[in-house]
């Protein structure tokens, strides 16, 4: 059956052209890599991280890239009321919202065992009720321009790895919300998707405490751990962001899509 005129499309490619992307946790990582990318694709960006000299590197590269200046909102996202400044100013200075990327995260490491109350809320405070305060706010306008949510969660929210307690469970949360408000939200035709990576080289373990010989030690493991022997890299998932965020996947919603070398589809034995 032919499709309707109104959905008929035709060929996309991968571009964010004139759209209004508001990316967390874009002073470091995946973050700083997705506005990178974004800005080549020619969106407007609004971009939120903690730290605020990295934040600004990012926004110097993104401007390189792109005809467009940045709207910088630096802050911890634990903090309500700079949740909903990050809202208002990105709709006050641009006008609307397009895109949602939640990135901003953090990794604690620890066990049922040693994990404290402290770092258990921390971990959860950040990783899931930031990311669902955020995207409360931001959603009425997204609804206006019908545009879409992109979270960054991780494998170890579909598959249980030990001594990451917080973290697993906190991107099960990430990964159950993405789907719950894709089904909320598709009557109007708000789009929300996830990307769940694997080992990506950037920071998140060292600041999660792993010294350097740990850190390669612990990226030498992917070699057995990732189908593909390897870590992937930030551009590898900033790309398949960019891509759920576009109208070239204008027909995918409720996804939460490994990025991971194959790590998902792994057992041992």
């Amino acid at each position: 059956m032919a499709a309707s005129a109104e959905h008929e499309r035709g060929d996309q490619v991968v571009s964010l052209w004139g759209k209004v992307c508001l990316v967390t946790g874009a002073s470091s990582g995946i973050g700083a890599g997705t506005a990178l990318l974004f800005a080549r694709l020619g969106a407007q960006l609004a971009l939120n991280g903690r730290n605020e000299e990295n934040l600004q590197e990012t926004a110097r590269g993104c401007e390189e890239l792109s005809d467009h200046k940045v709207l910088l909102v630096p802050g911890d996202l634990t903090d309500e009321s700079l949740v909903q400044q990050l809202v208002e100013q990105t709709v006050s200075h641009f006008g609307k919202l397009d895109v949602l990327v939640n990135s901003g995260g953090i990794l604690s490491n620890g066990s049922v065992e040693t994990t404290t109350l402290q770092d258990f809320d921390k971990v959860m405070n950040v990783n899931v009720r930031a990311m669902f305060y955020l995207t409360h706010l931001a959603v009425p306008h997204l609804i206006k321009t019908k545009g879409n949510i992109v979270n960054v969660s991780s494998i170890n929210g579909q598959r249980s790895f030990p001594g990451v307690l917080a973290y697993c469970m906190s991107k099960s949360a990430v990964d159950q919300m993405t789907r719950c408000a894709a089904l909320e939200l598709a009557p109007k035709q708000v789009r929300v998707n996830a990307v769940c990576p694997g080992v990506i080289i950037t920071d998140i373990h060292r600041r999660a405490g792993l010294n350097e010989e740990q850190y390669a030690q612990f990226l030498q493991r992917t070699q057995q751990t990732h189908a593909l022997g390897r870590p992937g890299t930030v551009n590898e998932v900033a790309q398949m962001i960019a891509f759920l965020a576009s109208d070239a996947a204008s027909f995918i919603t409720g996804v939460t899509i490994p990025v991971d070398g194959g790590r998902h589809a792994m057992c041992p034995r």
